[in-house]
């Protein structure tokens, strides 16, 4: 195409003109504008021919253009109404992309991805996540066990940090044993704040989420090992016999629960933060029979 890529300075400017566009702070609002980026994302988001593409929040459609360009199909959810006439223009030459003007955290995106393996091998997510509303839309679609094959999102760097870390680092915590639950996660890019329109006050990094087939720990109930996560990180300078003994106030006795504890090889005096995921399965599973 002789057009000049959507995620040029120039050329988003230009759009944003003509559509009379004022940014909203409350949908946190930043385009990006350096293709190069968005296209070493793709490459890390494992994005080919044979791959349907969702994309959450596609803007004016910088990167939904790259998508167009790469994979075989391209399902866009946009909550913004404004920007749905913008998107059906700048997208016209692109006959593979499917814009849809709903809030993904009401959509049923089991249904579309259903939909879309019925004629592609694999569905990939791929989004600029608006920072203010990354951890419940990750946790939404990680938590419905949508049949994808990975989410490559670009997200505020900080959280990127807490989703992919490692225990006895400062990033980690119950959001990081969450999403690791689902999946394998990883950094594979950092992006400065000067690569976007109008530009947010930190920096962004590509988080890539590839899905486990099976978690990677046996837990009785899943609902009280996350449960029990949260509790553990409730107040992170505290032990984890002082958080547990929060936890189970009224139910169990802080020295049963240290007596638990002792008993899997547990010390009480450790700090969540120090914790595997594995400990934290046999921890939840030691208790899950005085559940409250």
């Amino acid at each position: 195409m002789e057009n000049k890529a959507i995620a040029t300075p120039g050329r988003t400017k230009e759009i944003l003109a003509k559509a009379g566009f004022s940014f909203k702070k409350s949908l946190g609002q930043n385009f990006l504008v350096d293709v190069n980026i968005l296209k070493n994302m793709l490459h890390h988001a494992g994005i080919t021919e044979n791959t349907a593409a969702i994309e959450i929040g596609p803007g004016i459609g910088a990167l939904t253009e790259q998508l167009a360009l790469h994979a075989q199909s391209v399902t866009a959810f946009e909550i913004d109404q404004r920007l749905v006439p913008v998107l059906k223009e700048e997208l016209g030459p692109y006959g593979n992309v499917r814009v849809i003007n709903q809030d993904i955290l009401e959509a049923d995106v089991e249904e579309v991805v259903k939909e879309l393996l019925n004629t592609s091998e694999e569905v990939r997510v791929v989004a600029n996540l608006p920072y203010y509303i990354t951890t419940p839309i990750l946790m939404k679609l990680l938590m419905e066990r949508l049949p994808f094959q990975s989410i490559t999102v670009m997200i505020q760097k900080e959280v990127a940090e807490r989703m992919s870390a490692s225990p006895n680092t400062k990033s980690y915590g119950s959001l990081s044993i969450a999403v690791q639950y689902y999946t394998t996660a990883s950094i594979p890019m950092i992006v400065p704040k000067s690569v976007f329109v109008p530009q947010p006050n930190v920096d962004s990094a590509v988080l890539h989420l590839e899905k486990r087939e099976v978690p990677p720990v046996d837990v009785e109930d899943e609902e009280f090992f996350f449960e029990m996560v949260r509790a553990s990180f409730k107040q992170r300078r505290k032990t984890l016999m002082n958080n547990l003994g929060s936890f189970f106030k009224g139910t169990l006795e802080k020295p049963e629960i240290r007596e638990r504890m002792e008993e899997i090889g547990i010390d009480p005096v450790r700090r969540g933060e120090s914790l595997t995921m594995e400990e934290f399965a046999l921890l939840a599973n030691t208790f899950t029979s005085v559940r409250k």
